[in-house]
């Protein structure tokens, strides 16, 4: 079963496939850089599903001098090419995603994961806080086998933390990254933009124990 079938069964069928990308400019509002590859050599990416993406991609394009560049984007569903729309439909599968570019040697992976719990709730499912429908989803989609079995182990690390405190199982979407489509440039660093835009992170105040040394 796929990743559409798997939380759409019974509903009805993906929206179809766009020709073309949309258009999402060319570099990023805060720092410059370009969004798109090729990425500096050494570099690595992954994708933080954690709610609506605004807010999430501030939090890391906030996390230091190793991340390179971010952008925000779709990921996880079955139409390409999806416009904001689209996604909003519930009728693409995809999850709202923020793409972290970093250097692992100055921005070590657990660190970004540690941000990517605390930041946000896994345990709601389809949702976060006010955000409803599967956009909302928590995942990560991980580009290596070592960032995979990192990310799994760190969730199994959380749902020990969460679970003292008496939170239910994490909800979280872990797996090898699919085609990422990067949303319009409206929606890149769209909080630098917009800095009294909506947020509606919230995390669970319960700390992640991986990357607590970092």
């Amino acid at each position: 079963m796929d990743i559409f079938e798997k939380f759409f069964s019974g509903t009805s069928s993906p929206l179809p496939d766009r020709p073309t990308p949309v258009a999402h400019g060319q570099r990023h509002f805060v720092s410059g850089r370009p969004l798109d590859p090729p990425f500096p050599e050494g570099s690595e990416r992954v994708l933080f599903g954690m709610g609506c993406f605004w807010g999430a991609e501030r939090k890391f394009w906030q996390a230091g001098d190793g991340v390179y560049v971010t952008a925000v984007g779709y990921a996880g569903g079955a139409t390409r090419n999806p416009t904001y729309k689209d996604v909003c439909t519930g009728r693409t599968g995809h999850a709202e995603v923020t793409l972290v570019v970093y250097d692992p040697l100055k921005t070590p992976f657990e660190h970004l994961l540690r941000l990517f719990w605390e930041s946000h709730d896994p345990t709601q499912g389809m949702r976060q806080g006010n955000d409803v429908g599967t956009q909302y989803r928590s995942a990560v989609f991980t580009y290596t086998a070592d960032q995979l079995a990192r990310a799994r182990a760190s969730r199994e690390a959380y749902q020990a933390a969460l679970a003292s405190r008496g939170y239910g199982r994490i909800s979280t979407e872990i797996g090898v990254a699919p085609p990422f489509y990067y949303a319009g440039e409206g929606h890149q660093q769209y909080l630098a933009k917009h800095p009294d835009g909506y947020c509606g992170l919230g995390g669970t105040g319960v700390a992640c124990p991986v990357g607590a040394g970092v």
